[in-house]
């Protein structure tokens, strides 16, 4: 097994640190991680909705239907402008 030398070095100061053997601060390290049973990149995400604040003339809930609107009004200017 070769170990990036990020890696080895975290483990070698915590083995320091803890004044225990490498071996035994990598089996320990491994089974920790072994038993979370997902990689931090699998773990479940949550958010807290959070209020955008009211817009005069804005309907935030229909965002999708302003953009078309905003892409049309740019459409028929350019097309007004002869590009």
């Amino acid at each position: 097994m070769t170990l990036d030398d990020d890696v080895a070095e975290a483990l070698r100061a915590l083995a320091h640190e803890r004044r225990q053997p490498f071996k035994q601060v990598v089996n320990q390290t491994l089974r920790r991680g072994l038993k979370e049973g997902q990689p931090a990149s699998q773990q479940r995400f949550t958010m807290e909705p959070r209020s955008l604040g009211a817009r005069p003339g804005i309907n935030l809930n229909k965002a999708l239907q302003l953009a078309s609107d905003l892409e049309d009004e740019e459409i028929i200017r350019k097309l007004a402008e002869g590009r």
